[in-house]
């Protein structure tokens, strides 16, 4: 079988991430570039979903959602200007029931 040579450009950063994600797994960054062209061949299309998720069911926006209502209590309480000591020493206070 005659062999091609494909040629794209890409950002460093992102080639460099994704060698370094490849290397882990012991493959170098063209053999992953065949695996994903022979397995979008095998599914006639790309080989992973590619759908935006709806934002009800995306754990991530629970989190952030949880984050900001966490931030706004913090504010309100007077617990988002508190030093690292100050955190612990109301950590400790709780733990021994004061």
């Amino acid at each position: 079988m005659a062999n091609g040579l494909l040629q794209l450009r890409i950002d460093d950063n992102l080639r460099q991430q994704a060698a370094d994600i490849y290397a882990q797994l012991g493959l170098d960054l063209s053999t992953a570039i065949r695996i994903f062209l022979t397995r979008s061949v095998q599914v006639r299309g790309i080989p992973f979903s590619m759908v935006l998720p709806d934002n009800n069911e995306y754990k991530a926006f629970d989190g952030v959602a949880a984050m900001k209502r966490m931030s706004g209590a913090a504010e309100k309480s007077g617990a988002s200007v508190m030093t690292l000591a100050e955190i612990n020493a109301e950590i400790s206070a709780v733990r021994n029931g004061k």
